[in-house]
């Protein structure tokens, strides 16, 4: 059994995250992986008390992330990958087509643990730094070839100014860059703060978007690309009448449509 590493508050919800991804019967996805490791972490899982809809919202996420991926990697086999705020993830082993060089991004506690219920792997890279400390972008080379950086439930995690510090940064070492990540509209990450798991782990909400065209006003070049919605979530199909009717609703409404949404710019 790995040994307990303290973690704080934001870095607690990274429980959540593995613990949705590990749910055999999700009928939208399973990882294997990730069932594995959270059969290795000491912790009480029961006491985050995770909705069954954020099962089904957190498996959505890393479904179409890991296909963005993909079609990042089928356009450029040699490109590299840098997730930001990867918790403990799972998504390398999951697209890896033997050719992507790959970074995996987080503070030194949740590092240190990835060391220890991880195997290593060849073009696989861990970076032990707040994402906010940007001296980090200044370590990692793509060695000329196309990158894309992953931000999975990472950036309302953060102020608006160190997000757009943080993409600024981007853009100047990687220019034309794609930034995949979620986002909560500024109504949704006021009202976040509420949900029982977040509650639970104490972690605070910061960073909303509304207009994605609001980013593009941050530095020439900024594009806007595309806009993502788990209402438009073809796989929906595969829930419960119930859900299929939650969805339907919030997919009619354009404040509940935009509420959490995938956003995706080049920079």
């Amino acid at each position: 059994m790995p040994e307990k590493v303290p973690l704080s508050p934001e870095q607690e919800t990274m429980l959540i995250t593995l613990y949705a991804k590990a749910q055999a019967d999700n009928p939208l996805f399973f990882d294997p992986l990730s069932k594995d490791v959270l059969d290795q972490v000491d912790y009480d899982f029961s006491q985050l008390n995770v909705p069954y809809k954020t099962v089904i919202l957190v498996s959505q996420r890393a479904k179409k992330l890991d296909s963005v991926t993909q079609e990042f990697l089928a356009e450029d086999p040699h490109g590299t990958v840098i997730q930001l705020g990867c918790g403990l993830d799972t998504r390398f082993w999951r697209v890896d087509n033997g050719l992507v060089r790959w970074i995996d991004l987080d503070m030194p506690p949740v590092i240190e643990l990835r060391q220890q219920l991880f195997p290593e792997a060849e073009r696989y890279q861990l970076v032990s730094s707040s994402v906010t400390d940007l001296a980090w972008i200044d370590t990692i080379s793509s060695e000329g070839q196309p990158v894309l950086v992953i931000a999975e439930g990472l950036l309302m995690y953060l102020s608006e100014d160190d997000v757009k510090q943080l993409i600024l940064r981007l853009q100047a070492r990687f220019p034309g860059t794609k930034l995949i990540a979620d986002v909560f509209s500024k109504l949704t990450a006021r009202s976040a703060a509420q949900h029982p798991s977040l509650k639970k782990t104490g972690a605070s909400l910061g960073w909303g978007l509304d207009e994605p065209t609001e980013v593009e006003n941050w530095a020439p070049g900024i594009k806007f690309l595309s806009e993502w919605y788990f209402s438009d979530d073809p796989d929906l199909a595969k829930l419960s009448l119930g859900y299929r009717v939650m969805y339907k609703l919030a997919g009619a409404f354009k404040v509940a449509k935009r509420a959490h949404r995938i956003v995706c710019f080049q920079l």
